[in-house]
């Protein structure tokens, strides 16, 4: 994020607001808000088959998700200081729900039996990596240019991988390096939490937006993850 610490009144302490762990469990609770939205939508599209219709219906929904998923989360990353909090909350859930609609596909692809199970084993691995990721004492910091290098990776082979489908039988390996990207990433940006909080500390308004945008990455790290997960050990359907 790009707040500028220097700009807030510093007669404001820490101490005088909420604690870093009620600030660490209300990010989590954001975050968790957020795959409640998710997972309902793709349940109720699922059993409704309504995201069947709209794939039928709208040949280039895929596309159309992807550009509102990808604007929502730059303008939060990019333009989260200059928000209300109400509009981040707002936007963090249109996400949340849009992200939904994708996420529906893959109960098509995979059994119902499956994908508990993978949501299970993920969580998890996510907590035990939160929990690290709290707890260290160690500077994560380093293994950032790691992570993001990984990062890249997974976006260009599968962007390279939609126009050559003969990459697709080295979908496990890169399973693989995607399941290790974001458990990396869980703990640090679970480490990020704490840094959050004592940087802008000295002003609610912006402590509250940065816990919006700390629950935005811990969310995307728990999906990742889980996709990962389910890609790699998940059952498919008949």
């Amino acid at each position: 994020m790009s707040f500028d610490p220097y700009e807030f009144d510093r007669s404001y302490s820490a101490s005088q607001g909420e604690t870093l762990g009620q600030y660490t469990a209300k990010t989590f609770l954001w975050m968790m808000l957020g795959l409640l939205v998710t997972f309902g939508v793709a349940f109720f599209g699922y059993i409704t088959d309504l995201t069947w219709v709209l794939y039928r219906d709208i040949p280039a929904l895929q596309w159309i998700l992807l550009a509102a998923t990808l604007l929502i989360v730059m303008t939060m990353v990019h333009r989260i200081e200059k928000m209300s909090v109400g509009a981040s909350v707002a936007l963090f859930m249109v996400f949340s729900a849009l992200f939904g609609i994708t996420l529906s596909v893959y109960m098509y692809v995979f059994r119902m039996t499956s994908f508990i199970f993978i949501f299970l084993l993920t969580a998890v691995y996510f907590g035990a990596l939160a929990a690290y990721g709290f707890l260290t004492k160690r500077d994560l910091s380093g293994i950032r240019p790691i992570l993001f290098s990984g990062l890249i990776f997974l976006i260009v082979f599968g962007l390279v991988s939609m126009l050559i489908p003969g990459l697709q039988m080295f979908d496990r390996v890169v399973c693989l390096i995607g399941i290790a990207t974001f458990l990396g990433y869980t703990a640090y940006d679970t480490q990020m939490i704490k840094r959050y909080y004592l940087y802008y500390s000295a002003s609610p308004d912006m402590l509250a937006k940065a816990s919006i945008n700390a629950a935005l990455q811990l969310y995307l790290d728990f999906i990742n993850l889980f996709l990962y997960l389910l890609r790699f050990l998940g059952s498919r359907r008949d």
